[in-house]
């Protein structure tokens, strides 16, 4: 296999790989290699998720998310879940649980998602980073799944997070108190 550097930037790098796959069929891809992200599940005491709403460039509109960040150098994605729920909502917790982990879209990107759930939340001070201008609410299970039936969540990190959660996470976490 050969590998060519094609960009290199502050979050992500894009390379050519020249590869023999499975079945010997050599194929060329490019493909974006990201360190991986952490996404969290915030969990009200009243059962209700705190989603953010911050404008995304790539899609050229403020959207409802779920708190996330890309791990940093010598970070466990724990660590990155701590740090970006406090920065992007204020909120501290000290019950985690990692739900799952997946790739976004494992046909052009390297990066790995680990989702996880916290609660026993404190609110805090929010201190986004410079350029993020973010707006937190929370909603409940009943309106995050309206909320994606018409299709005014879109994000796809969202997207698993609530509905693993309402589908799995939920109950396990009722059973839990």
């Amino acid at each position: 296999m050969t590998v060519q550097l094609i960009y290199q930037g502050r979050v992500f790098s894009v390379k050519r790989h020249a590869a023999q796959e499975p079945g010997g069929v050599r194929v060329v891809r490019e493909v974006i290699h990201h360190p991986g992200s952490a996404v969290i599940l915030p969990l009200l005491p009243n059962r209700r998720i705190v989603l953010i709403r911050q404008y995304r460039l790539a899609v050229g509109a403020s959207i409802w998310e779920l708190p996330a960040g890309t791990i940093d150098v010598g970070e466990k994605p724990l660590q990155t879940a701590r740090r970006e729920l406090a920065e992007e909502t204020g909120y501290r917790s000290s019950r985690w649980r990692k739900l799952t982990s997946f790739y976004p879209s494992p046909g052009l990107l390297s990066e790995r998602m680990h989702l996880f759930l916290a609660q026993d939340l404190r609110p805090g001070t929010a201190r986004p980073e410079a350029d993020e201008r973010i707006f937190t609410r929370s909603f409940s299970r009943t309106e995050l799944l309206r909320m994606i039936r018409a299709g005014k969540i879109q994000d796809g990190k969202s997207l698993v997070g609530v509905l693993y959660w309402a589908q799995w996470g939920d109950h396990r976490t009722a059973q839990r108190k």
